[in-house]
């Protein structure tokens, strides 16, 4: 498996369905949804090592395993933003493993279900689920690692790093190589990777009709906050 750090690659574009609910959407544009949450860097050092397999849990501490996706909303002579997050609460929604071995990040895979990505408005994720990324179809998105990465740097000290990473982002049932840079962090028995990854919708087939009052951008960004756990 050469499978990558992360991820997900996903979703970003549920965001699209908005634009197919119509007049009754303008309304929802207004609230800002479900924003994944950042890094928190507040943690203890580092107690084991970073090579060995390593799988995503529910999180440590303040940092909680979530995925999701932001993008502006273009009214008249204004932006506003919309997000959606899907997390580990209630299921295994987002679910991965990676694999360091001398210092390299060596292969890894994120897998996030698409169904369970929510913002605040019921409505729009109905509509998003059915119409726009057809989730009955296409029921996950991942992000697959292509190249070994260097995470030596990444200290043991509770602080992050940042890293740059190339993998195959597969959502909508198209595959694109996409490059991410991320922030590693190791604290205590963890390994906690946060990114806000470039994406258009385009790309992926992802097309909706803009409706009257506003329109959905092109690009927004898929947002991660991962959570690994050492294998025993």
């Amino acid at each position: 498996m050469r499978k990558g750090i992360i991820t997900l690659g996903l979703i970003a574009v549920i965001v699209l369905g908005l634009m197919s609910l119509g007049p009754v959407a303008y309304n929802l544009l207004s609230n800002r949804g479900l924003q994944t949450a950042n890094l928190d860097e507040g943690g203890p050092a580092a107690t084991v090592g970073a090579d060995g397999s390593w799988q995503i849990t529910k999180g440590a501490g303040a940092n909680r395993t979530q995925a999701g996706y932001t993008f502006n909303e273009i009214l008249p002579g204004q932006r506003k933003t919309t997000s959606g997050r899907a997390d580990n609460t209630d299921g295994d929604n987002v679910t991965g493993q990676m694999r360091v071995a001398d210092g390299k990040l060596q292969e890894a895979i994120v897998s996030v279900k698409v169904a369970a990505i929510s913002s605040d408005v019921e409505k729009r994720d109905i509509n998003v689920r059915r119409n726009i990324l057809e989730t009955d179809a296409y029921p996950d998105a991942s992000f697959t690692l292509t190249k070994p990465v260097d995470i030596s740097q990444v200290p043991g000290d509770g602080k992050p790093a940042e890293i740059k990473a190339v993998g195959d982002l597969k959502l909508h049932g198209v595959t694109k190589e996409i490059p991410v840079t991320l922030k590693v962090l190791r604290t205590g028995e963890n390994i906690v990777v946060s990114g806000n990854v470039p994406v258009r919708r385009s790309d992926f087939g992802l097309e909706s009709p803009d409706f009257v009052a506003a329109k959905i951008a092109e690009e927004g960004t898929i947002d991660l906050l991962l959570v690994y756990e050492q294998r025993k």
